[in-house]
């Protein structure tokens, strides 16, 4: 039902990926390279990829597909020590996980904004087109003999945060999700009327997901990601949400793990004292637990 009434499914087979690369990064510990994929007709899937230098021929590590937010590039991951990200991307690398950054269509201000008014019209979303992408990266990554299948986890923030609550709820290649500087109380600030902090007050008018309200908030998203691993990540004064709201829908998500199932090892938040950005701290010791990554 997420699928194909919430987010929207292109029922479509994807086509050969063609994978193009080209080295864009020499560093001391890592290579990246720019890869292309082809999707769907028209449609490619664009990204970076970070290789450590040390990969034994016979060695299959873990991989973590790291998303920027809206307006962004994958470059904005790996140099630059943009406000946000901090070179999360380059600094996974550098801890020896090969990294992929994909770029997604939440890019050029109103000419994504326009696809998402054309994918309403045909009851899908941004995350239609989004999703088969990653589908398309994973299956690529799959073939790299460096990679192990079974360890492909993603952390994405802002943007990048929403794309973590959908993406692998529908994906289940990937073996958990981290969400950075997004999660929240969706239906409250995508619906209040009253509160600062809701969309209706803001310029990102493509953001809303028809008839979300009565069906999926953040918790029922982490509910289709579990048992896997799931992690929040949160400053204390990222303005996408109080605290308080935060809190709320978390506990939701901690009482499924811990409560129902009985895994409270496979959820966790970091509270930091810090504003809507990567904190790189708590998170990439839940990567290296869950990755078996030493």
């Amino acid at each position: 039902f997420f699928r194909t009434e919430i987010i929207g499914d292109f029922d479509l087979p994807l086509v050969s990926p063609n994978p193009k690369t080209r080295v864009a990064y020499r560093h001391e510990k890592w290579t990246g390279y720019e890869v292309t994929l082809d999707v769907f007709q028209e449609v490619i899937a664009y990204g970076v990829l970070l290789l450590p230098n040390d990969l034994r021929p016979d060695e299959k590590r873990p991989v973590v597909v790291c998303q920027h937010g809206l307006e962004g590039r994958p470059q904005n991951l790996i140099e630059g020590d943009h406000h946000a990200y901090h070179d999360y991307a380059a600094k996974l690398a550098d801890e020896g996980f090969i990294v992929f950054a994909p770029q997604n269509l939440y890019l050029f201000e109103d000419r994504f904004r326009t696809l998402q008014r054309k994918a309403y019209l045909l009851g899908k979303t941004l995350f239609s087109i989004i999703t088969p992408q990653h589908q398309q990266i994973l299956n690529w990554l799959k073939t790299l003999p460096s990679v192990d299948a079974d360890r492909i986890a993603f952390y994405g923030l802002s943007y990048g945060g929403k794309t973590a609550m959908r993406v692998p709820a529908l994906l289940d290649d990937y073996c958990l999700s981290i969400c950075s500087a997004d999660f929240n109380d969706w239906v409250w600030k995508n619906a209040s009327s009253v509160s600062p902090y809701s969309y209706v007050w803001t310029g990102e008018y493509e953001i809303f997901e028809f008839n979300l309200g009565p069906t999926f908030n953040y918790a029922e998203m982490a509910s289709l990601i579990a048992p896997r691993p799931f992690m929040v990540e949160r400053g204390h004064f990222d303005g996408v949400a109080p605290d308080e709201r935060v809190a709320a829908e978390y506990a939701k998500v901690r009482h499924l793990y811990a409560a129902k199932l009985g895994i409270p090892d496979r959820c966790e938040i970091e509270w930091f004292v810090g504003p809507h950005t990567i904190n790189g701290q708590k998170t990439f010791d839940f990567l290296k637990k869950h990755l078996h990554w030493p």
